[in-house]
């Protein structure tokens, strides 16, 4: 049942399992078969006894003190996100109600987007495309409603192909996922998300176990664009007030740059032809509809 699952025994397992012995200034030993630390190695360097530790990971105790927890996030090398993901899964959180799974995009936004001359799109909080401009569809036709990035980034060959650096991008948006869920991992559509990913993606699998947790920033961004090349472009994600982990997400190019260049070439293609205009909007020259023939 899920409230026997150990969170926490599971975050401590897969988090000394990536400790070397040279990083915790532990001489190695010729035979050694553990890559990461051992159990006991762990209680020693922390200040706990093999035993208390050994609850800890099977889950038989599970408030543990924040002085134990600090410790343990030292000899784990855990970083201030991570020592706070920590923090919250062992703390007791009454059950809480089931979140509504429907996610919103404020009026005002959708107004905005087709006004944005950059790629610009709405996410949630489990990376779905809520909204999106025609600019952000030019760059990836799967950024547009309903999908959801976690899915096409690990299964879509296309969306693959777009991200010269595949490997750092999934364990971004990886740990990027974990940060957004925090410690609310019975959340019915996490679940969901992250079992067909699991069934589906062996990278994902991979770095699922690890358990990073990293806030998703701004970064800059490489593209192997099918029609423009190589793109470099600058990815902004700006948080919408009232809204329950809802983000606008700008990519823009370096201004005077050739990546301004391509960016503004790909837009332009993806804008309807003066001919397309005329079929959708026919005018005649003193700008008034054309008399039937």
């Amino acid at each position: 049942m899920a409230d026997k699952q150990n969170h926490l025994g599971e975050y401590l397992r897969a988090r000394r399992s990536l400790v070397t012995p040279d990083q915790a200034g532990i001489p190695q030993h010729r035979g050694r078969r553990v890559a990461g630390l051992r159990r006991e190695e762990v209680a020693l360097l922390a200040g706990i006894s093999a035993d208390y530790y050994l609850r800890l990971e099977r889950g038989r105790d599970r408030n543990p003190s924040v002085q134990v927890l600090q410790s343990l996030a030292r000899v784990l090398q855990l970083d201030d996100e991570n020592l706070s993901y920590l923090l919250d899964l062992a703390t007791e959180k009454p059950r809480r109600k089931p979140r509504s799974r429907k996610e919103t995009v404020p009026s005002g936004i959708v107004k905005l987007l087709p006004t944005l001359a950059q790629p610009a799109f709405v996410e949630g909080r489990y990376f779905d495309i809520l909204a999106g401009n025609a600019a952000a569809t030019a760059l990836s036709p799967r950024l547009v409603l309903g999908r959801n990035q976690m899915l096409d980034i690990f299964l879509d060959p296309a969306e693959i192909a777009l991200y010269p650096d595949w490997d750092g991008i999934t364990a971004c948006l990886i740990a990027n996922l974990r940060h957004s869920i925090g410690s609310d991992i019975e959340d019915a559509r996490f679940i969901e998300l992250v079992g067909e990913l699991s069934l589906a993606s062996p990278r994902f699998r991979s770095v699922w176990s690890r358990h990073d947790v990293r806030p998703p920033q701004g970064a800059p961004t490489r593209f192997e664009h099918p029609q423009v090349g190589e793109l470099q472009l600058n990815r902004e994600r700006l948080a919408i007030g009232g809204t329950d982990g809802v983000h606008l997400i700008v990519y823009h190019a370096d201004a005077g740059s050739s990546d301004a260049d391509k960016l503004a070439l790909l837009i332009a293609s993806a804008l309807p032809s003066a001919g397309q205009l005329d079929k959708l909007h026919p005018m005649d020259a003193r700008g008034a509809p054309p008399s039937d023939r």
